[in-house]
Formats: structure tokens, sequence, C-alpha cells
């Protein structure tokens, strides 16, 4: 068995990962404009592999006799990834990926660390992996945001 922080880990990067896929969808349609279409398809990219972590997470508790939660345990926490009121600030969109992205590193991260600690080799290896998936990611949003900084 896991410990107590591994399985509390993978639940909030569990939640994290579908919080994520919501955001990332309702972005990708309500961005407006003829520059938003590069950041529309990355985001609609991402959903796949966002769902495919939430996936390896929820299967992950699954072997670890552990439930994934459902919407009832859900709590929101992605404030600046919500839409923009103004659909052309495909900025604000980019900015909100990042922080994202930024707090899907540090919850991977701590992930890694805790199941070393637990002896958790399955968790830790799947962990590394997704964050890699995390921190490129990341890398393709800051060259979003140096692109719209420089308009």
């Amino acid at each position: 068995m896991s410990s107590q922080e591994v399985t509390e880990l993978l639940r909030k990067a569990y939640n994290d990962e579908i919080e994520t896929v919501m955001n990332y969808l309702t972005n990708s349609i309500v961005l407006d404009g003829v520059s938003a279409e590069e950041v529309k398809e990355s985001l609609n990219l991402d959903i796949q592999e966002e769902l495919g972590h939430a996936e390896m997470l929820g299967q992950r508790l699954k072997q670890l006799d552990e439930r994934p939660p459902g919407s009832a345990e859900f709590e929101a926490r992605q404030d600046t990834l919500q839409p923009p009121a103004d659909t052309t600030n495909v900025l604000e969109v980019i900015e909100g990926v990042l922080d994202a992205e930024n707090d899907a590193i540090e919850t991977y991260r701590s992930l890694v660390n805790a199941a070393r600690e637990a002896d958790d080799p399955v968790t830790e290896d799947f962990a590394v992996t997704i964050l890699a998936d995390e921190e490129a990611h990341r890398t393709e949003f800051r060259g979003f945001r140096k692109e719209y900084r420089s308009d």
C-alpha cells in the first residue's frame, strides 16, 4: 500500500486534470479572432492528453484500493483559467494555462517525491512521465506568451 500522502496527491492531481480538461475545452470554444486559432488548436490537442493523465491517475488510485473522486467531491481551483470576458483576450488564457501548468508541475514533483519515500515505484514512474508532459505544455505556452507580449 502507498502512503496517505501519495493517495491525497493522486486525488488532487486527478481533480486538477479534470478541471483542466473542462477549462481547456471551454477556452478552445470561446476564444475569438484569427490570432486565437493556434492557441485554440493547442488547447484542443492538450485536452486528450490531460484526459489521459486523469485516466492514469484514476486507474492508479483503483490499483491502490482507493476511489477516484466524483463530481460531488470536486472543488474548482483554477480561477485564472476561466474564460475571459473579452473573448479576444488570448493572453489572459495563456497566462491561465501557465498558472495551471505550474500548479500541475508542483503537484507532480511532490507526487514523485512522496512515491519515492513510500517505496511506490509504479506511481513514481508514471508521475515522472506526466511531469515531463506538463513541462512540455508549459514550454509551448511560454512561447505563445512571448509572441503575444511582443505584439
